[in-house]
């Protein structure tokens, strides 16, 4: 994608909405159809190491699935150095694919959006995995942004929030927080 200055769209489906780190001239809640949130790759850098892997979450195809999330529309002069550095934090690790796909805003636009869809080939693609392994892996791995529970809890209520709400997530958090003393966090922590 090149967009000099000109505007382009990027779809937020997890810490994107609620840590997006860049300027946007736009926000509108949108749906990305045969497209599912999951918990789906290996994080070695952001919310989990080498040593100990996390998970984040990341487009996974899924014919008749639809994923809800945030819109970002980009304009002006600063849009290529946005690009540059959504391109920067998604494709640390080329587990992401960066393609163009359609949204549905809520408003009844269509438009073309940038998204970052897990690579199936990759490594870090763990296929699908049960919420129990998931909350295994997730009580206990921390990154460079921080532990993975934090990154789970903050995407869990923010799509609340946008009433969004994702049941295999809420039912992920009662499942983390079991397995994690409720003394040592807070799970409405947010960055």
């Amino acid at each position: 994608m090149d967009c000099d200055d000109k505007s382009f769209w990027v779809f937020g489906y997890g810490s994107l909405m609620w840590n997006p780190e860049f300027e946007f001239a736009e926000r509108v809640p949108a749906t990305l159809v045969d497209y599912a949130r999951s918990f789906c790759m290996w994080s070695i850098h952001h919310r989990g190491s080498l040593e100990v892997p996390g998970l984040v979450l990341a487009l996974d195809r899924e014919a008749g699935s639809t994923c809800r999330g945030l819109a970002y529309r980009v304009s002006g002069g600063g849009a290529q150095e946005t690009l540059e550095r959504l391109r920067e934090r998604e494709l640390v690790s080329s587990a992401y694919l960066e393609n163009t796909v359609p949204l549905i805003l809520d408003d009844g636009r269509t438009v073309q959006s940038l998204a970052y869809i897990v690579d199936r080939t990759h490594v870090q693609y763990t296929g699908a995995m049960s919420h129990d392994a998931q909350a295994d892996v997730i009580a206990r791995a921390t990154g460079g942004r921080g532990p993975n529970y934090e990154y789970l809890f903050n995407t869990a209520l923010h799509l609340a929030e946008l009433g969004m709400e994702d049941t295999d997530l809420n039912q992920l958090v009662a499942l983390v927080r079991r397995r994690m003393s409720l003394h040592s966090c807070d799970p409405s922590v947010r960055s």
